[in-house]
């Protein structure tokens, strides 16, 4: 086992909370010449000042005392985000980090096999020339995965099934998503908590067409992976089956009942409907001003489509934890909470379970 380092742990948190040393100080009731000297290893904290360390950063005081963490190299990510600073990006960075070393940790208790590139992904990305090539990759893809052109239930469950990892983590506003390999082979997608199930659906989708999509030189990636999203959500036959093939206009409505059928939001379809050349220009302004005008830009209106909840790693502890192979402490660091807030939390999703775990 790696050595205690309470150092590199403290640091690892206050930069996952976007503090300045002198910031935790402050909230801690030390010096940042102290703060300093912990992280760099010259001084060890007390009992009581740890405490008060765990309390000012949220962490457990188990988390400051796990053992050194081992060495997580992350390709550069692809971020769906709007404006992500220097100081945020490096606080998503270090959750990130935090995360998959949990979720390899869950994985090792079951001595599970890490799945670096799976037959799944022989041949991925695929590089294209033209963004027109995107919908032959989504199609590929399907058909490879045996989807066919029916709808995704769960897209989530999916790439988790195909042996990508999926977390989420607590975000800026800015940011939706990210992709990327670690270890420049094992492919992850992580998700901000609170986003709407349909931008959520298409953020999975969008990241996945980074990952499986490598543009040439000169295709702006975002537009690649944006037109991957829909292509893969709702594949060209579904779209001109669904919406006709040539249309002035199109009704809201309509397409509220298509985004429940088939997990993709009312703005989603009109871009694909623009980009299949199925509505004029001046039909995609129309209803994008429009909804624009009315604020409906983030959160569409009418019944919303639920979040799905990345299931696999939680699965794994609570199964480690029904085995007695952890402990309740073990299985509350696993899963980055305490075991009563799990249970609060979930029993809000599930209809009072966990049950036998809040016992």
């Amino acid at each position: 086992m790696n050595e205690v380092t309470i150092g590199e742990r403290l640091k690892m948190a206050r930069t996952m909370n976007g503090f300045s040393q002198r910031e935790l100080a402050g909230r801690a009731g030390v010096s940042a010449t102290a703060i300093s000297k912990y992280e760099r290893g010259v001084m060890v904290p007390s009992s009581a000042v740890l405490l008060r360390l765990s309390s000012a950063l949220g962490v457990r005081v188990e988390y400051l005392m796990r053992p050194k963490p081992h060495p997580i190299r992350l390709t550069v990510p692809a971020f769906r985000s709007t404006n992500l600073g220097k100081k945020e990006e490096a606080m998503v960075k270090e959750k990130v980090r935090e995360w998959l070393e949990r979720y390899l940790e869950v994985e090792g208790l079951f001595e599970i096999e890490r799945q670096t590139r799976s037959s799944i992904f022989l041949g991925y990305p695929i590089r294209i020339t033209d963004i027109r090539e995107v919908e032959q990759v989504a199609v590929k893809l399907r058909r490879e995965w045996g989807l066919g052109n029916h709808p995704i239930e769960s897209l989530t469950d999916l790439i988790e099934g195909k042996g990508i990892k999926v977390g989420t983590i607590s975000a800026p506003d800015s940011l939706d998503a990210l992709a990327f390999r670690y270890d420049d082979a094992v492919p992850v997608i992580i998700l901000r908590e609170g986003v709407p199930g349909d931008r959520q659906r298409f953020s999975i989708a969008h990241e996945l067409g980074h990952l499986m999509v490598e543009p040439s030189p000169g295709l702006d990636s975002e537009r690649v992976a944006h037109r991957f999203a829909g292509a893969f959500l709702v594949p060209e036959e579904v779209a001109r089956a669904e919406l006709g093939e040539s249309r002035k206009r199109l009704d809201l409505f309509e397409l509220h009942l298509l985004k429940h059928q088939y997990g993709m939001s009312i703005q989603a379809w009109v871009h694909r409907a623009k980009d299949l050349g199925i509505i004029p220009d001046q039909e995609y302004r129309r209803i994008f001003d429009y909804f624009e005008e009315k604020g409906w830009r983030k959160c569409e209106p009418g019944d919303q489509i639920p979040p799905e909840e990345p299931r696999k790693m939680k699965r794994l502890v609570m199964r480690a934890y029904a085995e007695d192979v952890i402990s309740a402490s073990r299985a509350s660091e696993l899963l980055g909470k305490s075991i009563p807030e799990f249970c609060r939390i979930e029993e809000k999703q599930h209809g009072g379970f966990p049950i036998e775990m809040c016992d």
